[in-house]
């Protein structure tokens, strides 16, 4: 795991940390404490990527299909 803000982190790496935290939690090693810390990382992170995910999902829908069925360009949208 890294130290690197969650806010910063990319698709990839929020899934690839969620990935371990799933894996300590599952273990059942990690003490009480640490699980809930791990607990509540582990919903952040989730979130983050579900924000990527949607970011990406909106930014595909708005891809413009030409006449001959071609992408010819995308539209900006407002990321929140």
């Amino acid at each position: 795991m890294t130290d690197k803000p969650i806010e910063e982190m990319s698709f990839e790496e929020a899934m690839a940390e969620l990935e371990q935290v799933v894996a300590k939690l599952e273990s059942g090693q990690a003490p009480l404490d640490q699980s809930i810390d791990l607990y509540e990382r582990g919903a952040k992170l989730k979130e983050r990527c579900e924000g990527r995910l949607k970011d990406a999902e909106l930014r595909v829908n708005k891809i413009i299909a030409g006449s001959d069925g071609q992408a010819k360009g995308t539209e900006p949208f407002d990321a929140e």
